[in-house]
């Protein structure tokens, strides 16, 4: 009964009301899922500490989006990331950046379910396009290299022979458009991409890479650690597993 009520306490922070519609909806064919979600979801796993609520909700935002099936989860998430102080302009870039991990249909989709609980919300946004200013290459590089001043040079030696275009476009796009963009600071943008890729479970290396990138942005091992136990509850074990041996690597080597 502890963890329940503990569990209880934490979802009605961040969000009592989708909590009380799920165990409604559930109460009549499988009330011990409804059980399990509260008692381990939200008592043992969100209540843990190592980061903020605001973290981990840019997390599963991140990890949700990147999935790409589970829009119902995600409209509940965004509402609880709007409850717990994440901004709609973080929201759209959390969604945004996702287009370099998971694909467009995955941000679009995201973006759509975003316009539909803003719409529900009655929040009127007027998003402001975003101007970027010179050469889209030169600037990836120089995000790039805040994150590992290697990295550049190690694409072209990987893609040169193969296919260089796919180093203009990760440098260009994934960092010279997406990532330099403002309304979402590097710690943040780290949190996202750890979560989503650990949800993927189809990147060992790029999440490596972002672990190794999120250290040099700031984030400490805990909060690493933090952002991927928690997609247990979205992605399942054996990513939250494969996950955290990954950042196991990456620690070892540092």
């Amino acid at each position: 009964m502890e963890r329940y009520n503990c569990g209880w306490e934490k979802l009605k922070e961040i969000d009592g009301e989708a909590g009380e519609a799920v165990v409604e909806s559930l109460k009549d064919i499988a009330p011990d899922l409804a059980r399990y979600i509260i008692e381990f979801s939200f008592g043992d796993v969100y209540s843990r500490n190592g980061t903020t609520l605001k973290e981990k909700e840019i997390a599963v935002v991140a990890g949700l989006t990147a999935m790409g099936n589970a829009a119902p989860q995600l409209k509940v998430h965004i509402h609880g990331a709007l409850n717990v102080g994440v901004s709609t302009e973080e929201l759209v870039e959390v969604i945004l950046q996702m287009s370099s991990y998971s694909g467009f249909p995955s941000a679009i989709n995201g973006i759509n379910t975003l316009r539909e609980v803003l719409q529900a919300k009655k929040i009127d946004f007027q998003p402001v396009p975003e101007k970027q200013e010179g050469d889209r290459f030169i600037r990836g590089v120089e995000w790039l290299g805040k994150l590992d001043p290697n990295q550049v040079q190690l694409l072209e030696e990987t893609f040169q022979d193969i296919a260089p275009d796919l180093m203009e476009f990760v440098v260009g796009f994934g960092y010279g458009d997406i990532y330099s963009r403002k309304n979402l600071g590097p710690k943040l943008r780290q949190i996202a991409t750890i979560a989503a890729l650990t949800c993927m479970g189809t990147a060992q290396p790029q999440l490596a890479f972002h672990i190794r990138a999120g250290l040099k942005v700031g984030l400490t091992k805990d909060e690493i650690i933090e952002t991927i136990i928690l997609m247990v509850v979205y992605a399942g074990f054996p990513a939250a597993i494969n996950g955290i041996n990954t950042a196991k690597e990456v620690f070892n080597d540092i």
